[in-house]
């Protein structure tokens, strides 16, 4: 009994040290609009901190408490979601727009204030709308010392890479849901970025080992990375430290990262292409003035030649990426057990009744509540355990506290997409195909989906990380435990799949949500509400006299009629506009005074035969949401 006293006496004054260690690290955001230019090619509109862009990179200490004081001075609404921080005791600061909080109107200030016992390689980006791929998205560091790897570098640096956009996304959005984009086809980027600039140089110093934190902040558009002449250990993937492992090229998709160790040669006689390939077996069309390939440099000598990459891959099957499913955390954990609760569901892009493309999870297109889902939560009392109140069209599922829960995603699209859950990493079960050669092979076939009978074994020590990549009409497994109580969304990263509703959301522990949540979230949460004219009381229809009616929901558009296809209904529109304009030019026609009539030529519109195919669905949409 007494050992027991002195191992509590110890752990509680360890603890202490901790606690008198950590700091407050304080950030003033006012965000703006500036110009910027970053590809040389358009001066455009950027969202900027403090006048500046690039944004400042966030740096912390494990322990440390970090205060953003946000003031949108923009003229539209945003936020500040930390990517990959778990938010434990406070999912009010998740930043996700009417999932954790009502969107911050222009004019209004917001504060994140949240302790980070985690440390990695992060970043922070807008969550509203289509809010960060106008810029507003930036590295968050939290160094350790602690870290299993901290002794063996000599200095450390942060790279991003990303996609870039000439045309604002307000401009864009209008033309991608549209009925002239019946597929769905993602807006091509105009440029790739390499620290939000091109044709750059990192400084380095032979015979030295740098830490390098690799993140993807872009908004659609994967990317290949490697070195010629190169290769690395991966030490860290999304926060999660691995046993080092050897590798020579990464695949990192969006919101991705990973932290590498790099030996540089012991020589400074020349300087090394830095390579990042775009996937462009995500571009649905390459225009010829898209430079895919981007060469910066590994500098040893400012002096010497700074050769471009000699690229003639072909990336879907040339540029074979280390496979992170096969990497071992340095903690060891094993393999959850048996999952308590499986949700599978499956991706599917098809059209809907107005001809947009939408994005769905078992036939359900995310469609934002009118309460933000945690303010439903807190204002639902008893009734927060039954998940019909969060709305049909959230996609709700109701977690109870530390249920291992296992997600069978499968992908009945022919693209691939990586999905992040909120609030936690997870475990990388099984995926199919796997990264490499054979990556896309069932892209062109039928979809496969994941056979429980049938599969690869499960790792005894599973990767971990909170972005993992769904294969073109594969499937993926993944396993966490529900131990962090909040509202989660679950989603693909890709901002415009995101627009098109390819997401749900995890109500985990509602009761204990209401107790620290409730008291860690600030009056300022409901004040900028009311600025923004958002109800913050009710069930997902802002009913708070009867949580269970919800009528007056926000609701996805109406399914497209048996028959039809994306290319008939954009004939049908067409064909309907032609005959109405035909109609109003033989009225004019008909009411004009004869002696003024002219002869003249009018082309006859043409029209195209609708194609007949019926919209196939799975299960039962209600079935989702019983008690």
């Amino acid at each position: 009994m007494a050992i027991l006293r002195l191992l509590v006496l110890f752990m509680a004054a360890v603890w202490q040290a901790q606690m008198c260690l950590a700091k407050t690290v304080t950030h003033d955001f006012n965000v703006t609009w500036v110009t910027a230019n970053p590809d040389g090619l358009a001066d455009r509109k950027v969202v900027g901190i403090n006048g500046q862009w690039p944004l400042p990179v966030i740096e912390v200490d494990k322990g440390d408490r970090l205060v953003v004081n946000m003031h949108n001075a923009l003229d539209r609404s945003a936020s500040i979601h930390f990517h990959g921080m778990f938010q434990n005791g406070t999912n009010g600061m998740d930043g996700a727009s009417m999932v954790t909080q009502c969107p911050v109107p222009p004019g209004s200030d917001f504060t994140y204030n949240f302790t980070i016992n985690q440390s990695g390689t992060y970043w922070y980006h807008c969550h509203t709308d289509y809010c960060y791929p106008d810029g507003y998205r930036q590295a968050l560091v939290v160094h350790d010392d602690e870290s299993p790897f901290h002794n063996d570098y000599d200095e450390e640096m942060t790279i991003t890479v990303s996609d870039w956009y000439h045309e604002m996304t307000e401009d864009i959005a209008p033309k991608f849901l549209s009925v002239y984009n019946p597929k769905g086809a993602e807006p091509i980027p105009d440029a790739f970025l390499f620290n939000d600039t091109m044709n750059s140089n990192l400084v380095v110093k032979p015979n030295t080992t740098y830490l390098l934190r690799l993140i993807n902040i872009g908004a659609f558009v994967a990317q290949y990375f490697y070195i010629e002449d190169h290769t690395f250990k991966i030490v860290e993937i999304d926060g999660v430290y691995t046993e080092p492992a050897e590798a020579d090229t990464l695949y990192i998709a969006v919101a991705q990262r990973y932290a590498i160790l790099l030996t540089t040669k012991n020589t400074t006689d020349k300087n090394y292409p830095i390579v990042t390939v775009a996937d462009s077996v995500l571009l649905d069309n390459i225009p010829s003035d898209l430079q895919l390939n981007q060469t910066n440099w590994l500098q040893y000598n400012a002096e010497a030649d700074h050769p471009q990459a000699n690229i003639t891959v072909d990336v879907a099957s040339d540029l074979v990426p280390f496979d992170d499913i096969t990497l071992v955390p340095t903690d060891g954990t094993p393999l959850l057990p048996e999952p308590d609760m499986e949700i599978q569901v499956d991706v599917q892009m098809m059209n809907l009744d107005n001809g947009d493309g939408y994005a769905f999870l078992n036939n359900i297109s995310y469609t934002m509540p009118k309460v933000p889902s945690l303010y439903t939560v807190f204002s639902a009392g008893e009734l927060a355990t039954n998940q019909a109140v969060y709305g049909e069209f959230t996609h709700p599922m109701v977690l109870e506290h530390n249920q291992v829960v296992q997600i069978v995603l499968n992908n009945n699209d022919t693209g691939s997409h990586p999905f992040h859950l909120h609030g936690h990493n997870f475990q990388l079960l099984d995926r199919q195909p796997p990264y490499g050669p054979n990556f896309y092979d069932y892209a062109d076939g039928d979809p496969v989906p994941y056979d429980p009978n049938n599969h690869t074994a499960f790792p005894a020590t599973p990767a971990r990380r909170d972005v993992f990549v769904l294969p073109p009409q594969g499937y993926f497994v993944i396993r966490f435990v529900a131990d962090n109580p909040g509202v989660w969304i679950f989603h693909c990263h890709i901002d415009w799949h995101l627009s098109q509703g390819l997401a749900m959301i995890l109500i985990e522990a509602p009761t204990q949500i209401q107790g620290a949540d409730r008291s860690n979230t600030p009056q300022q949460h409901f004040d900028v509400c009311k600025a923004a004219g958002i109800p913050y009381e009710g069930n997902a229809a802002a009913n708070t006299e009867d949580y269970q009616d919800l009528t007056g929901q926000n609701e996805q558009v109406g399914w497209l009629p048996a028959g039809f296809t994306a290319r008939g209904i954009v004939a049908l529109v067409f064909s309907c506009i032609s005959a109405v304009l035909g109609v109003v030019f033989i009225v004019i026609y008909g009411l004009s005074d004869i002696k003024f009539k002219t002869t003249s030529n009018i082309a006859q519109p043409t029209f195209e035969t609708t194609e007949s195919v019926a919209v196939t669905t799975t299960g039962n949409r209600a079935e989702n949401y019983r008690d």
